[in-house]
């Protein structure tokens, strides 16, 4: 079950740290909260089509929890950090972002009693991922703080941190992983709509007559959002909120990768440095875990 709840998370991880791609041909014909919006909308479908069934009754304090999670996961930490990078690099929220296992892990010290200790070596590997991070993410390029821009960054993360801890939460409940992810996606959705009115958004259907728009759209709301957030809330059922976000420390390296096969950009020797750094990171903070199976 460890080494499934793993791959879960791998295989999460290497698709959202290409997501960045499709976001991007997608911003020349939509803005950020379209894009969001009908990212998850088409998530939402795609769950239900693949598995239309309902959840038993729940009760008041379970359907808090996922009111919490879909606000926290999908509405609050893609708006966070979209903003974040109209006002910072986003080198800075690259790097700030990756703190999410840190508070991840403070959180489920406070608040999750079945999570594993913390031991020494989660502290090194986040120092050591933590500064690869920073070189994949400013590669040489001079560092700029914007106090709104980075405090937006750092909220995003400390979203996602509680998002974790309320996945781990559902996943106590015995519930399918499916039908669970998709009524986050329902309070996710709901919560955006406020948002949508407040924004230049068109429900102009054509823009998707574009091949090239509806297979970006597709990637992201099956792919990205429907398949991974199933993917992500498994591993974290089976690992903990803790062991599954160590993983976010490998977007940046997916997104390296990604940005020399497709994009055609050159490695450099900071990136490559920073790629290794994370890493080892990664397997550091995951040895004591790995030590103990």
């Amino acid at each position: 079950m460890k080494k499934q709840g793993h791959l879960a998370a791998l295989f999460t991880i290497l698709i959202w740290g290409t997501t960045f791609i499709s976001t991007k041909i997608l911003l020349a014909d939509f803005e950020p909260i379209e894009i969001l919006f009908f990212r998850f909308v088409m998530g939402y479908i795609a769950l239900l089509t693949v598995y239309p069934h309902r959840l038993k009754k729940l009760s008041r304090q379970q359907e808090i929890t996922f009111v919490a999670a879909g606000f926290c996961g999908v509405c609050l930490y893609y708006l966070l950090e979209n903003i974040a990078l109209t006002y910072t690099m986003a080198s800075n929220v690259g790097v700030i972002i990756s703190v999410a296992p840190f508070i991840t892990a403070i959180l489920a010290h406070l608040f999750i009693k079945a999570e594993e200790k913390l031991q020494i070596n989660f502290f090194i590997g986040f120092i050591v991922a933590i500064a690869g991070i920073i070189l994949i993410s400013f590669n040489g390029s001079q560092l700029k703080l914007n106090p709104v821009g980075d405090i937006l960054a750092f909220a995003a993360a400390f979203t996602w941190a509680c998002y974790s801890i309320l996945t781990k939460k559902i996943g106590s409940f015995g519930l399918s992983v499916i039908l669970t992810t998709r009524r986050t996606f329902f309070y996710g959705i709901l919560f955006m709509i406020p948002a949508l009115s407040l924004s230049d958004f068109q429900s102009d259907m054509s823009r998707f007559t574009d091949i090239t728009n509806l297979l970006n759209i597709l990637y992201l709301g099956i792919g990205a959002s429907a398949l991974c957030f199933v993917t992500w809330n498994y591993a974290v059922k089976i690992l903990g909120a803790v062991k599954t976000s160590i993983y976010i420390y490998m977007v940046p390296v997916i997104t390296v990768i990604t940005s020399v096969l497709i994009l055609r950009e050159t490695v450099t020797w900071i990136s490559i440095t920073g790629t290794a750094l994370s890493v080892a990171g990664l397997f550091l903070s995951e040895y004591n875990g790995s030590k103990k199976n």
